[in-house]
């Protein structure tokens, strides 16, 4: 039986059952209208996906506003280099390879001036020594006349094709010169290949390492002289930031470890990406070996010399990454799921504390020596109290039996009990006797950090404070000795006057 009511929004079909119960009848959009909702549903979609972006995209800038103005830079030098596309007098003179001019700037510009150094002086060495090498292979078989030609040249591009290949396995020529050998792979192949048909071999091969030439010398210009990004001073930053994480990372561990039975509130715990910092020493050797690499391209500048040890920071990061190791074992030991008795906690407690509080003091210092370049005149107090501290855990853990031992046995029917308590105490205390025993691997460790840093501040001759105020004060001081010498002689004239 089916009756019809009046709703809200219109008419309403329903049908009455047998038991009693209802059921309304609703009909089925048409194909148009589930078309629309579909369409709705992916446009809104999509706006959403390309907010989210833009969200992104604006965080990213706001967080570092050099990757921006490293962006203008690349657009600035890319309409500069176009003018000699644009302009006709500029044509004519490099004719129509003005193209090569802008793909240069494309490939090469980077966002430090070590990279881009790099890279431009590659392009041009491996440009420049393929298109002679060209230029006589082309001399050579044209005068070998055409039956010879085609076979020197195909043998020529073989030969010599598979040796720039093979150079770029060999690790000193891939750290710095593995944009330059392919460079001249493609050079050499196109200027060979082409000459067989090209009659103006030489003038293209020129107009071509010109324009390279322009392409690149406008990159290194804008790239040095416009707020300028240092991949020496980049580097120098990471690690000194790297030093600090690590340092915040073994207090995190060591006071999360420590925990007794969350006596500590969320809200005094360490935020998870503190107490993972030491990650980011784990995974920034690729990055730290390309910065060392590019800032060896960089020309002198502020602090740093023509000289200066690059190679140093590597075997510092090294150092850190043995030392974060440890750490990363530590953290593994908050997790485990066998955990040391509460009393045998407490009774290392304020020792192991102790211990991570001077040995993360020991890295913060250091990090602020590499930050300043200067030495610091409080390391050698701050490593010998790490030293003590590690002295009195050692007594500590030597103490740690005679704090599990199991009471004189009375009876001897007791003796087997005893002695299964004791093993089980020892099996219960093997957490934190591991855990006692990272901290004394972590401060050994940090130690040779501290001497690689004092490693570099011996290469690059980084001045201590007292060195830098009496440099401060030499100009006062020259100043009172000139007033005092003048003061002299005024009074040795006056007396002979007298």
């Amino acid at each position: 039986m089916a009756h019809q009511e009046k709703a809200r929004s219109g008419v309403e079909w329903r049908i009455t059952l047998g038991d009693g119960s209802s059921k309304s009848l609703v009909p089925d959009a048409g194909p148009i209208s589930r078309i629309w909702i579909g369409l709705k549903g992916l446009i809104a979609g999509l706006v959403l996906k390309v907010w989210k972006f833009l969200m992104r995209a604006w965080d990213i800038g706001v967080d570092d506003p050099r990757k921006v103005i490293h962006c203008l830079k690349v657009g600035m030098a890319l309409t500069v280099v176009s003018l000699f596309y644009f302009m006709r007098p500029l044509y004519k003179g490099v004719g129509g390879n003005a193209m090569w001019a802008i793909m240069t700037v494309v490939v090469v510009f980077e966002n430090t001036v070590g990279a881009t150094i790099c890279k431009s002086l590659n392009r041009v060495f491996g440009t420049t020594l393929a298109g002679f090498l060209a230029f006589g292979v082309h001399w050579v078989a044209s005068q070998s006349g055409q039956e010879f030609e085609p076979l020197i040249t195909g043998a020529s591009v073989f030969l010599l094709a598979s040796t720039a290949t093979f150079s770029r396995f060999i690790p000193s020529v891939k750290a710095r010169f593995d944009y330059g050998a392919m460079i001249f792979i493609l050079t050499f192949s196109l200027v060979t290949v082409s000459g067989y048909r090209v009659d103006k071999l030489f003038d293209m091969a020129h107009q071509r390492i010109s324009t390279i030439i322009i392409g690149t010398s406008l990159c290194i210009l804008v790239t040095m002289f416009i707020c300028p990004i240092w991949a020496g001073e980049e580097l120098r930053i990471l690690i000194s930031r790297n030093m600090d994480k690590l340092a915040n990372s073994l207090d995190g561990c060591v006071d999360e470890h420590f925990n007794y039975n969350g006596e500590l509130k969320d809200s005094d715990k360490q935020p998870d990406k503190k107490l993972l910092g030491y990650k980011c020493v784990l995974s920034s050797k690729a990055t730290e070996e390309s910065m060392a690499t590019f800032a060896r391209w960089e020309p002198a500048h502020g602090r740093f010399n023509f000289k200066h040890p690059w190679q140093q920071y590597l075997k510092i990061g090294a150092s850190m990454r043995s030392c974060a190791y440890c750490v990363e074992a530590l953290n593994r030991c908050i997790d485990s799921e066998n955990q040391a008795p509460e009393f045998t906690k407490k009774h290392l407690s304020n020792i192991c504390l102790k211990v991570s509080s001077n040995s993360s003091s020991v890295i913060k210092e250091v990090a602020k020596t590499i930050k300043t370049m200067k030495r610091s005149p409080s390391i050698d107090f701050l490593v010998e109290e790490m030293r003590s501290a590690v002295q009195d855990l050692q007594k500590e853990l030597n103490f740690l039996p005679k704090l599990l031992s199991p009471p004189e046995v009375l009876h001897p029917e007791r003796k087997e009990t005893e002695e299964t308590t004791s093993t089980t105490h020892l099996l219960e205390v093997i957490p934190v006797v591991t855990f006692a025993s990272l901290m004394i691997e972590i401060s050994s460790r940090i130690q040779a950090i501290v001497e690689t840093v004092e490693e570099l501040a011996e290469l690059a001759e980084f001045k201590g404070e007292a060195q830098e105020k009496a440099k401060q004060n030499q100009p006062n001081t020259n100043r009172i000795l000139a007033s005092q010498l003048n003061d002299d002689q005024q009074t040795m004239k006056a007396l002979e006057r007298v």
